[in-house]
């Protein structure tokens, strides 16, 4: 009866789910174009770009991967607060910067950028290349991610391979049609689901397992004190350096992942990135639930180990709590892995329509058709390894984020220093790329005690200065105007280039 309830739950706010994606574009047509697709015709206001953007704070590991960390390690854990809101600070300036630069050359995401900043779309194309083996692990994540959710919630009568299925066609179902309006709907949905289920699992589980905060603390601390304290226990190195480092590279990272850059790319104007950057912290606040609930699960279920470590939150929640609230929390777990996913499948194949197949000649004009066939593929793609070779992807994963770090100098120094050339950005990006791999793949990391991502990041800002003062100067004729992101608003009287946005070759 439990499994029927829960699951009966799951399966009518996944058709829901579907229903929203695809009312988000009713009337809208078909002509859109991948403008309206890929960043939603540049046209959402703060409330869809705040909980749009929300996305990228709760994922599936905001209900296994935190409950999990603060389980195991404690303290060290408190990184993601600190990354994000510190993302967010410095999103404040970048994303107005960003989302004029793209609108005012018609530009739909980072490979766009890069293309048209160096004049090269060959680099746009090893751009897309680079970032789609950063993110494609983060597809799989989630898949796994909403798996081992729904198989849980439903008491095991669905299997992980039918819940990694669903995961991948629910997402695929609306976001081939729908693009990025559809998952800002859909957002609206999950984050009243997330606000509401941990708002309530703050207030439940440390009243029915130890009745109150005061005791459940005054547990902690009498109990588990390393738990409290950096580098923790058994965090192998993550200490106060790490933390520190690991909070600056992140959150350099967060404001120039292609997620973010979708997110910046789909507002209406700046303002509305800025507001968004004020309130999001708040935000963030709620990821303290599943951390304390992963310190509460040390008493109520000890002894996890490995993978199990992560459900630490879902065994308390299906322990206590009756069928329909363990799936409603199930729902809204799913969920914060189906958004995030969406939006991971539409950057990749809005890269790879733009910048890859979109820049050969005989494919040109049908770029929109063309993102959203690598959107299937990229999914299928992710799911296939997920049942076949799921270590594959998981072993990317440990450079995605210090990986495209890397990124930051040929992005942002290019955008504000013309004297950064493309000899300079590429050979720069090329050596922190080589570098993080070698360290995260060789075992070193943290090195020093410091995240690797940060030395990488040194290295590839080092050697970029260093060619662009000593190597070949670059022989751009065109105006500061056409290449630099000089002021951070756009006009709202300037129209787009006439006939909408342009291809990256089309401004050299």
């Amino acid at each position: 009866m439990n499994a029927a309830v829960a699951t009966a739950i799951f399966g009518a706010f996944m058709v829901l789910t579907v229903a929203l994606g695809l009312l988000a574009v009713r009337g809208r047509g078909s002509g859109g174009g991948l403008t309206e697709w890929s960043v939603g015709g540049r046209s959402l206001g703060t409330v869809f770009i705040w909980v749009l953007m929300a996305g990228e704070s709760y994922t599936s590991f905001s209900y296994l991967g935190a409950a999990g960390w603060g389980y195991n390690f404690g303290a060290p854990v408190l990184y993601v607060l600190a990354y994000m809101s510190c993302g967010y600070g410095i999103g404040y300036v970048v994303g107005p910067m960003l989302w004029a630069y793209a609108r005012r050359h018609g530009l739909v995401g980072i490979t766009d950028i890069v293309a048209h900043r160096y004049r090269r779309p060959w680099l746009g194309a090893a751009v897309a290349l680079l970032a789609t083996v950063c993110l494609l692990p983060y597809i799989q994540l989630q898949i796994t991610g909403m798996g081992v959710v729904v198989s849980t919630i439903s008491y095991g009568a669905i299997s992980l391979n039918w819940a990694y299925f669903i995961g991948f066609a629910v997402t695929t179902g609306f976001v081939v049609i729908s693009g990025l309006r559809g998952s800002a709907w859909v957002s609206v949905l999950k984050d009243i689901l997330v606000i509401g289920t941990l708002g309530f699992l703050a207030v439940y589980v440390p009243l029915h397992y130890f009745d109150g905060y005061g005791p459940f603390l005054h547990r902690i601390v009498a109990e588990k004190p390393q738990w409290l304290t950096f580098p923790s226990h058994a965090s192998g190195g993550l200490g106060q350096l790490w933390f520190i480092t690991t909070t600056v590279i992140n959150s350099l990272t967060v404001v120039i992942f292609p997620t973010t850059v979708a997110g910046y790319l789909g507002a209406r104007n700046a303002d509305a990135l800025r507001r968004n950057a004020m309130y999001l912290p708040f935000y963030n606040v709620l990821l303290f639930v599943p951390m304390l609930l992963g310190l509460a699960a040390l008493f109520v279920v000890p002894g996890l180990t490995g993978a199990d470590s992560n459900l630490a939150l879902f065994k308390l929640v299906v322990d206590s709590l009756p069928a329909w609230a363990v799936g409603l929390i199930g729902v809204a777990a799913a969920l914060s892995s189906i958004v995030p996913m969406a939006v991971f499948m539409l950057v990749i194949g809005t890269m790879w329509g733009r910048s890859v197949v979109g820049a050969i000649p005989r494919f040109a004009g049908r770029e929109k058709l063309w993102s959203q066939v690598v959107v299937v593929v990229a999914g299928a793609l992710a799911l296939v390894l997920t049942y076949t070779a799921p270590n594959t992807l998981v072993r990317l994963s440990l450079i995605s984020y210090e990986g495209m770090a890397q990124l930051v100098p040929m992005l942002l120094l290019g955008l504000v220093w013309r004297r950064l050339t493309v000899h300079a950005a590429v050979s720069g990006l090329v050596a922190g790329f080589a570098l993080v791999c070698v360290l995260v793949f060789g075992g070193h990391d943290p090195v020093w005690g410091m995240n690797a991502g940060i030395v990488g990041l040194a290295v590839n800002v080092v050697v970029a200065l260093t060619v662009t003062w000593l190597g070949p100067r670059d022989t751009d004729e065109r105006p500061d105007a056409q290449v630099l992101a000089l002021d951070d608003e756009f006009p709202r009287d300037e129209a787009l280039p006439q006939g909408g946005p342009v291809s990256p070759s089309a401004s050299t």
